[in-house]
């Protein structure tokens, strides 16, 4: 599993990067224009933060395949990396994708709600493949189901596709895409926080603290 974060927050990206085994980060112009700061020095501080080893998912604003082209390779030159160019599946999104793979850039196509966008988006070309989650839930249509259909597609025709489902609300929607399989996904700094977090183990650790406390005081092993 890939755990990615959905924030163009930086000071959220600053920590969970440090204390997560997160892989990268994804944005799209919703996420980009809640910051209201300058594009280039958003995108640029969360590329200093990463690093150029993981992966960093911004999201095209072009309609034309043409046009989309162009703007990837101006993202890809300017924020370097681990690159991947979010691009909503449509006509000229496939058309783009598979343009893309001449010039090798990565393309995660966004906005996926069935498996057979997500099938013919990997044919197209595509690196991952993003299935919104809660979105289908909202409209009873079970995100966790779709993602691992797209999951059990991909794998049975073995193509060079991940799924990296996104849009949560909560971390059993995580739980369940993990045990469906899916590659990948991407979270909030929030939604990352509850993953290890569960009061049986709040319990434990006080009863560690306590119990070492009674025979050793506010020693720590590093005093011995």
């Amino acid at each position: 599993m890939i755990y990615i974060l959905d924030t163009a927050d930086i000071e959220e990206i600053r920590y969970c990067n440090e204390f997560y085994p997160v892989s990268g980060v994804t944005t799209n112009p919703t996420i980009i224009s809640r910051e209201h700061e300058d594009f280039w020095k958003i995108v640029k501080e969360i590329r200093d933060i990463i690093g150029p080893d993981k992966m960093f998912h911004v999201q095209t604003t072009q309609k034309k395949a043409e046009d989309i082209v162009e703007e990837a390779k101006l993202l890809k030159e300017r924020i370097g990396g681990e690159f991947y160019v979010k691009i909503p599946i449509c006509e000229e999104g496939l058309k783009a994708t598979m343009m893309l793979k001449n010039w090798g850039i990565g393309v995660t196509m966004t906005a996926i709600f069935t498996p057979a966008q997500a099938l013919i988006a990997a044919k197209a070309g595509a690196s991952f493949v993003a299935p919104y989650v809660n979105r289908l839930d909202n409209i009873i249509a079970d995100g966790c189901e779709v993602v691992a259909e797209i999951t059990k597609q991909l794998n049975l025709y073995n193509l060079d596709c991940r799924v990296l489902a996104a849009s949560f609300k909560t971390a059993e929607q995580v739980h369940k895409c993990a045990s469906a399989g899916c590659h990948s996904v991407t979270v909030t700094s929030g939604i990352l926080k509850s993953l290890i977090s569960n009061p049986m183990t709040d319990v434990a650790v006080a009863t560690f603290e306590k119990d070492w406390e009674t025979v050793y005081g506010d020693k720590t092993i590093l005093e011995f």
